[in-house]
């Protein structure tokens, strides 16, 4: 059974590529009847916080990715990043390097003018210096021949020749560790047997290769999914694109649309589209992943979105838009039947829990504001008599029920010459919303409720109608 790990950064926000990625690890792992460890890798110490580690683990949550082991901090494990470091210097698999950084850049540049390709020229490999050389740093001594290669679950055969990495550093001048050192002894650590991580990381893994081999540890499966772009082709951009998963939970889409979007960003299975947890679970496997970048079309979320809010049973629609229905309404909201009534009547046309809840906020406000645009086309002269006619056949009804407001529309429309439905709905949809779009007429005063419709029908009537 697979050990896999999502190892993400809190030094921001958990973007969408993170998360497509640690779905496809969790659906991995769930698929298999494997292990998923979570490890927070922030050795970053400036730009990690626990505050945005925090806000990594809820995003996960809220999409449903759970983990079974961790979650582990990477800055916890220093002693043993250390102790790597130690070993690998006393069998003389790393070596101490004394090149400053303005040494190596003035080195850089002399090779690229002469037509060459940089990688550290090697200047300290045989060099012998011993732990009292002063300022250093410690490097790895890759291969210098060979090849550099794995069979990867995603693209097949790949690798890279071992003398185009050069000896990259493992640890700083200030004995912190880089990212190599620290992932690669976690790894063996936790005993993580199949890695499933962008196709960012091809270089990396070639050099996590020779480290695994200069630890003298089994490397694992390695799995590289195709990167994320932009719906025009191009790279993603933090500042042009919307790419943190907070900003789609703002935004309103449910936490089942999103994963289900996710999912299918370079994975597919046949020609299904819409994927609960248990289908993903079911589904997925790495033979369904694609080699080409994925386009990120938001278009495509929000039709899953209006899917997922269609589908949703009735409690759990109203717990997922509850946020923003008492955002609408400016505090806390009551879990009522004629609430989660409402939701199902809106639900049909809202494509995020944003837009219905704002559908639904005529209902949770005291005071509306009017479309002065639909009060312009529906509050007539002629619409006059009608509607206040209808006020008194509403105030003389006992039974609130849409059958009972159905009867008192028809005794009105009757006595108006059989005023067609929508002559008579449109101002009393503008009375009671502010707009001219809503539910069934009959079904959303229902909902509103005698009280305020008769109030909300009373202000419109004391507003002079327009000419």
């Amino acid at each position: 059974m697979p050990r896999t790990r999502f190892a993400p950064s809190p030094t921001g926000f958990l973007h969408i590529g993170n998360a497509r990625t640690a779905l496809f690890n969790w659906a991995y792992a769930r698929r298999h009847g494997g292990t998923l460890v979570l490890r927070i890798e922030d050795t970053d110490r400036e730009r990690s916080t626990r505050e945005l580690e925090a806000a990594l683990l809820d995003a996960l949550r809220w999409l449903g990715i759970d983990w079974d082991e961790g979650p582990f901090r990477q800055s916890e494990h220093h002693a043993r990043h250390t102790a790597a470091v130690q070993s690998l210097l006393a069998r003389g698999r790393a070596y101490r390097c004394v090149c400053t950084r303005e040494e190596l850049e003035a080195r850089r540049q002399a090779t690229i003018a002469a037509g060459g390709k940089w990688t550290y020229d090697g200047r300290c490999r045989d060099a012998g210096h011993g732990p009292e050389v002063g300022p250093h740093v410690v490097r790895l001594r890759m291969p210098q021949e060979g090849r550099l290669a794995w069979d990867d679950l995603v693209y097949g055969p790949s690798g890279q020749d071992a003398s185009e990495v050069g000896d990259v550093i493992l640890q700083r001048t200030d004995g912190t560790h880089v990212y190599h050192l620290a992932v690669v002894v976690d790894d063996v650590d936790q005993r993580i047997d199949t890695v499933i991580r962008g196709a960012d990381h091809f270089l990396n893994t070639c050099i996590h290769l020779a480290l695994y081999a200069a630890l003298d540890a089994e490397p694992p499966r390695y799995a590289h999914v195709p990167l994320l772009v932009a719906a025009d082709g191009k790279k993603l951009s933090k500042r042009r694109d919307a790419v943190a998963v907070e900003h789609f939970r703002e935004a309103g889409y449910p936490p089942e649309a999103v994963r289900n979007w996710l999912i299918r960003l370079g994975w597919s299975h046949g020609d299904q589209e819409i994927f609960s947890a248990e289908d993903i679970v079911g589904r997925f496997d790495l033979s369904g992943v694609g080699r080409s970048a994925a386009q990120v079309d938001e278009e495509k979320l929000r039709w899953l979105s209006q899917h997922w809010i269609k589908t949703l049973p009735r409690a759990e629609l109203l717990a997922a838009a509850r946020p923003f229905l008492e955002e609408a309404a400016g505090g806390p909201v009551a879990a009522t039947p004629a609430l989660e009534l409402l939701l199902d009547l809106l639900r049909e046309r809202s494509r995020t829990l944003r837009e219905l809840a704002e559908r639904a906020r005529f209902a949770l406000v005291d005071e509306i504001a009017y479309d002065e645009a639909a009060v312009r086309k529906h509050w007539t002269a002629a619409a006059r008599a009608p509607l206040a006619a209808l006020r008194a056949e509403l105030a003389a009804v006992s039974d609130w029920s849409e059958k009972a407001l159905e009867h008192a529309f028809e005794t009105t429309r009757a006595a108006h010459g059989d005023l067609p439905l929508g002559k008579l709905a449109q101002p009393v949809r503008v009375a009671v919303t502010g707009s001219a779009a809503s539910p069934g007429i009959f079904e959303t005063l229902h909902v509103l409720g005698r009280d305020r419709t008769l109030a909300r029908l009373d202000r419109l009537l004391a507003r002079p109608p327009e000419a």
